[in-house]
């Protein structure tokens, strides 16, 4: 990613993130991942790594809000 990212949404496990990645993806919508130090111990009891931060472009924030709130048809 070229421009500083924009955290989009935090989620739980790495899983979740990949899924989240797979959706905005397969829209165009270049994404990434990290581990996030927000919430930190709020899910230590998963035993995971968690939680991930979702990374889009500023740009895209509303177009990828968009696609994940969407009501699948």
């Amino acid at each position: 990613m070229e421009e500083e990212p924009v955290v989009l949404d935090i989620v739980p496990t790495e899983a979740e993130a990949e899924l989240v990645l797979s959706i905005l993806r397969g829209a165009g919508i270049e994404c990434a991942h990290r581990v996030s130090n927000r919430a930190a111990g709020a899910f230590a009891q998963a035993g995971g790594v968690g939680p991930y931060e979702i990374l889009v472009h500023g740009k895209d924030v509303e177009a990828a809000r968009e696609l994940l709130n969407a009501e699948p048809e």
